[in-house]
């Protein structure tokens, strides 16, 4: 049974008498602790009484809190748990994401991706380093493999907008698909030292104010051809000599692998810093590689590889996955199934960042308009206690912080 809510609604009064009082009245409910027997609700016991929410607290034997456990709600970015998790049980957490360079016939330099969410500016000089350790000198040109995933990949709930987290996943891509840029009376630059300006940056750049920005890189097609432009420079600033046409398909059968680059960041790495920075480009980039089936890999097949692995993992039934990012409103999941997979995650707790100023919780938030979740763990003594908070209706941006902070000290959690 839910706890009763007492709320306050702002009318039109006939006189500023009137209006006094009740600005009066309104004040003494602020500031009495207690009022004719009713105490004033703390965060949990907010949380507790919203209607389109769901708050589920364990000691890993029994439910402390159970509010709702069983509703279906959405999850938003809480759900990169769940992709964290999958690629840590499929990989390990020191694996790391490869991607391959091949030298063809004509001496075009081909690139195959494999999917590395971290193959940054800075991996790219490692690449070029490695290319002439092997006596790459000279190139014809570039040809690009980012067959692995396509150039057309559609994410639920991605939108059109040009902010990093609306990023497009492609196989093949360096910055996250992103490209920070520097605008100075319409002059555009890269805001990167290690990072070249590209003609795609460029043309990407006009119309926006003076100052940084970050944009993504609008679709995957984009994307890949800023890849290129990128490589090319990168190539030519360590002494090598680049031909200027770019090709973009299979690696030929023909071509003979010169270099694989295994990525500088593990698996360990590179979640931990999605769960920190909630990188939406990287949860659904694991989240395809997850779905990789015969060298291609496709949301569809993501999908469905992943409620067959929670199904088979956790026993659930009733459940909707469908981007690893929780991008999508319709992923579905209940506060009971976020403490299985809290439970699976208690050995890598450190994957988790722990709330500003307070040390004693360690969580995941996520944010859609209306949705505000929060899931992780709390301390009690020498125990952290899974918890999954899901609210689905507009409340305060921060009122999740505070609903955990107040858990570490809740009466529910007492003897823990």
């Amino acid at each position: 049974m839910r706890s009763f809510r007492v709320s306050f609604m702002c009318v039109l009064f006939p006189s500023r008498a009137v209006a006094g009082s009740l600005l009066g009245l309104l004040l003494g409910l602020l500031v009495s602790p207690m009022l004719a027997g009713v105490a004033v609700a703390g965060p949990v016991e907010q949380a507790l009484a919203l209607q389109d929410a769901s708050l589920v607290v364990s000691d890993g034997r029994r439910l402390l809190i159970a509010d709702e456990p069983d509703r279906l709600l959405v999850p938003a970015s809480t759900m990169k748990l769940i992709t964290a998790l999958a690629a840590i049980e499929r990989w390990g957490l020191k694996h790391r994401f490869e991607t391959r360079f091949y030298l063809g016939r004509d001496g075009r330099l081909w690139v195959k991706g494999g999917g590395d969410p971290y193959l940054v500016s800075e991996e790219l000089d490692r690449v070029v380093s490695a290319l002439k350790a092997v006596g790459v000198r000279t190139v014809s040109g570039l040809g690009l493999d980012a067959q692995l995933f396509g150039t057309q990949v559609v994410i639920p709930g991605r939108s059109s907008s040009n902010n990093p987290y609306d990023a497009p996943v492609t196989a093949l891509a360096v910055n996250f698909n992103t490209a920070s840029l520097l605008v100075s009376a319409g002059r555009v630059t890269s805001a990167e030292m290690q990072t070249p300006i590209t003609p795609t940056a460029q043309r990407l750049g006009r119309g926006l104010g003076d100052g940084k920005h970050r944009i993504n890189l609008v679709d995957g097609e984009t994307a890949l051809g800023h890849f290129g432009e990128v490589l090319k420079a990168k190539l030519q600033q360590g002494g090598l000599q680049v031909g200027e046409q770019v090709e973009r398909g299979a690696v030929p059968p023909s071509a003979k692998l010169v270099y694989t680059h295994r990525s500088s960041q593990t698996l360990g790495q590179v979640v931990k810093n999605m769960l920190e920075y909630s990188t939406n480009f990287v949860a659904n980039d694991l989240f395809l590689l997850l779905g990789e089936q015969n060298g291609r890999a496709s949301m569809a097949s993501a999908q469905q590889t992943m409620e067959r692995w929670a199904r088979q993992t956790f026993g659930w039934r009733d459940f909707s996955i469908e981007d690893g990012a929780g991008l999508s409103r319709g992923n579905r999941l209940s506060g009971r199934q976020m403490l299985d997979v809290l439970e699976r995650l208690r050995p890598h707790l450190d994957l988790l960042s722990a709330q500003d100023n307070a040390a004693d919780v360690r969580a995941k938030t996520g944010t859609l308009r209306g949705v505000s979740t929060y899931a992780g763990f709390v301390r009690r003594g020498r125990d952290w206690l899974p918890f999954s908070l899901m609210i689905n209706q507009p409340v305060a941006y921060g009122f999740r912080l505070e609903v955990a902070s107040a858990l570490t000290q809740h009466s529910a959690l007492r003897g823990n």
